[in-house]
């Protein structure tokens, strides 16, 4: 086994360091500017979208998409992820996860404003990605293929295993639970939920997200106005170890650049092409509606829910002194502000996290294996090995698991933002639509005639609205 995290090692370092940091601050600049700043300018925007109710009876809602989404980015990402991010790249590694956040924020809006306009219809569903722009707007069936492989490979079996993974070391370390039996708790959990498809999805996590948040934020938040006085200094030391103004060397500067670059995209996936799966569901009068309420998503994950669990282990000052790392260093900072209740929380924390990730990260694989091969064999197959990844993940290395995660997350995203820097102009024109009409004070309606030469968008042809 040691000799497949080598090669997994090298292989994250030269994707990391040499590709993806260019194409995802780069694509991130491109797509700010050609939107006008878009995560700026139209912020308020986004919250009276989210609550935008359907105007047919099909699809899902704003808030439903929403939720979908939010479950697979709001997972081990916002707990165990900011803390290996520390652990490794020392504190400086935030100001990195925000940096990629904010100009995320735009990359966000341009692959779900995408996946609106080239979704397809599902009986009274809709279903969209990233594959399906690569086809209908490219022609590139083979291409969309590859990346439905990736997805499925990556969200459905290993970011799953990596759930699981987390909850089972979190239950574990509070509970003394042997890790075998909270996979088997698991694997029955998830397959009650998967085998009652999407709307089960969507009943699961709207309930689970907002509650799961409310209460780690309402915990965070006592955390930090406890220490009020401290918090200018918190910030002095996030951004003197991001630019390496303290004694930091060069070489410190760069892990926490390259920390805080991997943990913000795996936290929230702007650029990974996963969102635009759920963005696609949504049923809404204007594709920029959705590419705004995710975008709103990129926000809501790193800015606030990743912030406040920094927040807590810089204040307990545990990063650098002890051998704890990822979820027991995240349950340890807990103890710190809070007494010792704190590790049971966090696993109970963690279970809502990271189970409603494992059930949103399960449909992002099921649209890409319906665009596939819609035969019904493939999808129980799908489900039967996403069983088997999360009984896995319960039991493996903590280290290998999140390898795996990086590995595979930098090639969906490599080939994503490629595709969508090609795209991009469409998503600027859809944008450009929506703001005049906004300005002239309607309620945004769609019609692929409104763009000319936009083409196969089955959804906004003018018979079908």
């Amino acid at each position: 086994m040691e000799w497949i995290s080598n090669i997994v090692d090298e292989t994250n370092n030269v994707l990391w360091t040499y590709i993806l940091i260019v194409l995802l601050l780069g694509a991130g600049l491109y797509f700010t500017i050609g939107t006008k700043f878009v995560q700026f300018r139209m912020f308020g925007e986004m919250f009276r979208l989210i609550m935008e109710k359907k105007e047919k009876d099909e699809g899902v809602s704003a808030f439903q998409a929403f939720t979908i989404s939010t479950a697979s980015r709001v997972g081990t990402g916002n707990i165990t992820g900011v803390a290996l991010a520390i652990g490794v790249g020392g504190p400086g590694a935030i100001f990195w996860m925000w940096i990629i956040a904010i100009i995320g924020m735009a990359t966000a809006f341009i692959e779900s404003t995408l996946a609106q306009v080239y979704k397809v219809r599902d009986g009274n569903s809709f279903r969209g990605g990233p594959a399906y722009y690569m086809e209908k707007a490219l022609g590139q069936r083979k291409l969309a293929i590859v990346f439905s492989i990736l997805l499925t490979l990556s969200f459905g079996f290993i970011f799953n295993a990596v759930q699981s993974n987390t909850i089972a070391t979190s239950v574990g370390e509070a509970f003394n639970i042997q890790p075998y039996i909270i996979g088997i708790v698991l694997v029955v959990l998830t397959a009650m939920i998967i085998f009652g498809g999407v709307h089960r999805i969507v009943k699961v996590t709207q309930v689970i997200v907002p509650v799961m948040a409310i209460f780690y934020l309402l915990i965070a938040l006592y955390v930090v106005v406890t220490n009020l006085s401290e918090i200018p200094s918190v910030f002095s030391l996030i951004l003197s170890e991001a630019f390496g103004l303290k004694e930091a060397a060069g070489g410190a500067i760069g892990a926490a650049i390259m920390q805080g670059v991997r943990r913000g995209l795996f936290s929230n996936e702007a650029g990974m092409g996963s969102v635009p799966n759920a963005a696609a569901t949504a049923s809404t009068s204007h594709p920029a509606k959705q590419g705004l309420v995710q975008s709103l998503g990129v926000f809501f994950d790193t800015i606030v829910i990743c912030s406040a669990t920094a927040f807590i282990i810089i204040l307990a000052g545990l990063y650098s002194t002890g051998p704890d790392d990822g979820i027991v260093l995240t349950q340890n900072s807990f103890a710190v502000h809070v007494g010792s209740w704190a590790p049971y929380f966090i696993a109970i924390a963690i279970i809502f996290f990271a189970f409603s990730s494992i059930v949103g990260n399960y449909y992002y694989g099921e649209t890409n294996i319906e665009f596939m091969n819609a035969h019904k064999g493939w999808l129980t197959g799908y489900r039967l090995v996403v069983l088997g990844m999360v009984m896995f993940g319960s039991v493996a290395h903590v280290s290998l698991v999140w390898n795996l995660a990086d590995l595979f997350m930098g090639l969906m995203a490599m080939l994503n933002i490629i595709i969508i820097i090609l795209l991009g102009k469409v998503a600027f024109r859809v944008l450009d639509d929506f703001t005049k009409q906004r300005k002239q004070g309607k309620n945004p309606s769609f019609y692929a005639k409104s763009i000319p030469g936009l083409k196969n968008t089955e959804c906004w042809e003018d018979e079908d609205r």
